[in-house]
This record gives structure tokens, sequence and C-alpha cells, in this order.
């Protein structure tokens, strides 16, 4: 069974995925937060340094692509293939709506003819393989019957699929009953992401469609960041342990971005989900989000770590 790390926007940049690799190891892989290459053809000194492959080479990422042109996206993978970056994976998921009014992302679903000469232009010429991750479609789930059979004219690397549609966004339950057609017969590995937050979330499915071989975690794992260790048969993190992980991400955020105040911002992302790990929360939470200073937002941070008891994992 392989387990990923969901690609996040501001939550699983190098930073996290170096430090969370380092302290909770056995994510066999993480995708990175996507990257939309334009016309000029150039990165951004940002997303250059997001890319540097001599960052952290011990920890196994895979960029992700947002676009709708076929120049741009073999453009964008050439260059990934010439830093050493084995697959490239293609955002047909993102429920954005300032993506998808572009077309791209989910959006990206409701234009098929579109999508199928894209498709046959990336798929015909990537120096190196693609995987998908996508949604079933932008307003109904049945579209999905359609989009699949598209896809299984290539050779995907991996389909991911998130069962939600884009009009879904995260508000509606998951429809796990689309990865029975997902797997059946496929030529490529089919792998499950979207509310596996907890460990009998992950045992549920995998009962179900035991056909199943790889699990992408997003908002779990950032809860829990502990959860693939715990699904591999570790142990459930400390309180000293999450500590740790928590103040060696804030010192790192703090060095590369120079600023105490945008290291704190960045944390206070984190702990919108770290903060479910502990016991009645409610207040604490609340003073971590108002702080105005780094100095209150340590204070209130540890706090937590002194104070609040950790949420009982066993089974959860």
């Amino acid at each position: 069974m392989l387990y990923y790390c969901a690609p996040l926007e501001g939550l699983t940049g190098r930073q996290f995925r170096k430090i969370h690799a380092r302290h909770f190891p056995g994510t066999d892989r993480y995708f990175m937060p996507f990257l939309s290459p334009a016309q000029g053809h150039a990165f951004s000194r940002r997303e250059l340094r997001e890319l540097d492959p001599n960052y952290a080479p011990e920890v196994p990422a895979i960029p992700q692509l947002l676009t709708r042109r076929a120049e741009d996206f073999l453009w964008a993978a050439g260059e990934l293939a010439d830093m050493g970056y084995p697959e490239v994976n293609l955002n047909l998921g993102c429920p954005s709506g300032t993506v998808t009014a572009k077309g791209k992302g989910a959006g990206f679903l409701g234009r098929l003819e579109e999508l199928e000469a894209f498709l046959d232009e990336i798929f015909s010429r990537c120096p190196i393989p693609i995987s998908i991750k996508t949604r079933l479609g932008v307003s109904q789930p049945e579209e999905f019957t359609q989009i699949l059979q598209l896809y299984r004219r290539y050779p995907l690397r991996e389909l991911i699929l998130h069962p939600r549609v884009q009009k879904d966004m995260y508000r509606l339950p998951v429809r796990n009953a689309w990865y029975a057609p997902a797997l059946e017969d496929s030529k490529y590995p089919v792998c499950a992401n979207g509310d596996l937050n907890t460990l009998r979330d992950i045992s549920a499915l995998l009962a179900q469609y035991p056909g199943l071989d790889r699990i992408m975690l997003g908002r779990g794992l950032m809860a829990d960041p502990a959860l693939i260790v715990r699904q591999r048969g570790g142990s459930p993190a400390s309180r000293e342990v999450l500590q740790r992980f928590h103040d060696e991400l804030y010192a790192s955020y703090t060095q590369d971005f120079g600023s105490p105040h945008s290291a704190m911002m960045r944390m206070k992302e984190h702990w919108f989900y770290l903060i479910q790990r502990f016991q009645d929360h409610a207040a604490h939470a609340k003073h971590i989000k108002k702080a105005r200073t780094p100095q209150d937002f340590q204070r209130w941070v540890q706090a937590v770590f002194q104070e609040l008891e950790l949420v009982n994992r066993a089974g959860d």
C-alpha cells in the first residue's frame, strides 16, 4: 500500500515536506501545490526555490501543473524533467471559482473536446510520465463515465480520484461509489483521495474497495501529521513530538521568509487543522487565530502544548 500527501496550497510547500518527512517517515510521495505555467515560459524565483531538487533530495516530491494550454504544460514538464523529476501531475481537480472560470482544474472537465486535444498533445510529447488528479465532473457525477472513457485512451502513470464534482466544492459528501467503475479493468493504478481523515475512514474505504492500493491524504494529515505512521502500525505522535515538529517548521518559515510575522501567518494556516489534535481547544484556537504579534502567537502555542490534553486517537 502506498500513501501520499496531497498538494495543499500554503501548507505542503518544501519546508513542510522536508520537516514532515523527518519527523513522520513513511509517506511514499508528496505532491506539490500546483504551478501555473504561463506563456512567458519562465518560472518565478519563488517557484524555482520550491522546485529546487537539491533542497531535500531525500523527499520524494511530484510537481503538479495547472493549465489548459498544451504548449505551456510541455514546456514546464520539459524543465521539470531536466531538474530530475520522474513524473508530473496534471491538476483536473481544483474546484476554486477563480481557477474553473478560466477553464482550468475541474473546469477543464466541462470542455471534453478541448481536453481530448490537450491530452493527445501532452501524452504524445511529454518527456516524463503523467499522472492525473481529477474530480468526477463539473456538476453531475454521471459526467465521469465519459471522462473515464477519455482517460483510458492514455498511458496514465496513475489516476488520483477525488469523488466529488466541482460544484460540490468540499461541502457535500464524497461519492465513493465511483471508485468501482474507476477500478474496473483499469490499466493504471487508481489512488483514492477525499475525506480520508481518520484510520476508520481509510479502513472502511479499503474494505469496500480492496482493489485500491494507494491513498492520498490531505486535511486529515494536516490535522494529524502522524496519520500515515499510524496507518502503517506506528504510534500516535506525542505532545513532545508534535511540538518539535511545529517548532522546527516555524523556525524554517521564519528563516526562509525573513520575517517572524510572515512565518506566524503561515503557521496559523497549519493551526486551523493541527488544533483538532487537542481536546477542549476552542478558546486557545481563538487566541492563536487572533494573535497579532509573533510573541502573542508563540505564547498561545506554548499554552496549547502545556495545558491541553491530546485527543485519544485509538481508531478515529
